[in-house]
């Protein structure tokens, strides 16, 4: 995971496609044949398909370039040439194709995740065969292949989760992604632990929630400040949010406003996802009291407190969840 990569510049190719032959039947006996010539085999085709096992575009730094196979030349004796191979494309779910130079949007897979057929393969040349008239017993006319497509993009990646976790740095987010799931976020007693975000899967009784961990944001993140900016694209396509509060810091009160400001800066669409509370670290001296005043300052929103090293609230919190991630979408309630 550290070599996490959400973004990648490649160049594609379709196959052009394969000359037709101008070729005559020499058999014996046989003065005239007549024209044999096939035609040439169709290029390969550009395909992107969705592969649920990546979960990076880690596969794209170093391959920039791709290429489907050329049609093969027709041959004589009536032989066509054969098609040349598809280039196929694996991408992570929530990938994003844009055009390199226009920025213009070619496919939002994290919408449509069929397989998307990108540029076609040239067709292949007439053999002469396709140029025999009562007029022209002998032509000796062929066509070549059809040139193949060649678009550069930039792919980008923008994580699904059902969850994402937002906080300031050393909020707990990795504490307690580590604690539900099945990731092992890298965890430390220090600011900016988290470089990459992380996935990981809550289980539910009969349901899987996907929870996204991304790096803690700073005050003026939304204009650039900080590691934040670059992975809050990723909180995007999330259904909701979980906002959590460090009650063992002295800003408690104000993180939550700050958070939102800087979300609501960088998309207003952000602040209309539903979303939660957690007041983390109660086990530590004074956040008891700390949470009561921030339930009392937040009284319309949902909020939790939680302990992830005595596992205070834990199960409350691993429902409220629940019950978040299989909430219809729609508009939060502003905070009172």
């Amino acid at each position: 995971m550290e070599k996490f990569a959400d973004e990648a510049f490649i160049e594609v190719s379709s196959g052009k496609g394969g000359n037709g032959c101008a070729a005559f039947r020499r058999e014996k006996y046989i003065a005239r044949g007549g024209p044999s010539g096939g035609d040439g085999g169709r290029g390969g085709d550009v395909i992107f398909k969705i592969r649920r096992n990546l979960r990076t575009l880690a596969h794209l730094r170093y391959a920039h370039s791709f290429k489907a196979e050329n049609g093969h030349d027709g041959e004589g004796s009536d032989r066509y040439g054969k098609n040349g191979n598809d280039i196929i494309i694996p991408l992570p779910p929530g990938s994003v194709l844009m055009d390199a130079a226009t920025g213009e949007m070619v496919r939002d897979f994290g919408k449509d995740t069929a397989d998307f057929l990108f540029l076609k393969g040239g067709n292949g040349g007439w053999g002469n065969i396709h140029f025999k008239s009562s007029v022209n017993q002998a032509p000796r006319k062929a066509l070549p292949g059809k040139p193949g497509e060649s678009r550069r993009l930039r792919v980008e990646l923008q994580l699904m989760a059902d969850i994402g976790l937002v906080g300031f740095p050393n909020a707990g987010k990795s504490s307690l992604l580590d604690r539900f799931t099945n990731a092992r976020p890298r965890i430390a007693p220090y600011p900016f632990t988290t470089k990459i975000p992380n996935l990981g899967v809550l289980t539910l009784g009969d349901d899987d929630i996907i929870i996204a961990d991304i790096p803690g944001l700073i005050e003026g993140a939304s204009g650039g400040a900080g590691l934040g900016i670059r992975f809050l694209k990723h909180i995007s396509r999330t259904r909701a949010l979980a906002f959590l509060i460090d009650c063992s810091g002295e800003n408690f009160l104000d993180a939550f406003d700050i958070l939102h400001r800087e979300l609501e800066s960088f998309s207003p669409d952000l602040v209309k996802k539903q979303r939660l509370i957690i007041a983390t670290k109660l086990d530590l001296e004074g956040a008891p009291e700390r949470f009561a005043e921030l339930k009392a300052r937040y009284a319309g929103e949902n909020v939790v407190g939680i302990s992830v090293f005595s596992g205070l609230g834990i199960a409350e919190l691993a429902a409220a969840l629940g019950k978040l991630a299989a909430a219809p979408p729609g508009a939060a309630e502003e905070s009172a």
